[in-house]
């Protein structure tokens, strides 16, 4: 299995770009989760899959697997383009796109 090297992408409830900077190398889940007898609460023997190191760049983090051995695969999304609008462009007299409530 190999680890997965990628950036997060915000969650539902994120309008900013805070914690999108930092690159998470991920480990795959090893071995199948089970009922745990006693509690019924969800359990595995594999540690690996708990873990989540973030290192400030790609570089940093191909680096860091390659140097323990770790197979990895980087996953990258492209970037997305920033508008830049003030907010008295939504009350300008020429707008282009019809303004309606």
């Amino acid at each position: 299995m190999f680890a997965t090297i990628y950036r997060p992408s915000r969650n539902a409830m994120q309008s900013g770009q805070a914690k999108m900077r930092h690159w998470v190398l991920d480990f795959p889940q090893g071995a199948a989760r089970r009922p745990d007898p006693l509690m019924g609460w969800t359990s595995s023997t594999d540690t690996k899959a708990q873990l989540k190191l973030k290192f400030d760049s790609k570089e940093e983090a191909v680096a860091y697997a390659k140097k323990h051995g770790i197979p990895f695969r980087v996953t990258e999304k492209p970037e997305t383009p920033r508008k830049v609008k003030s907010y008295a462009a939504n009350f300008s007299s020429d707008r282009r796109e019809p303004w309606s409530h």
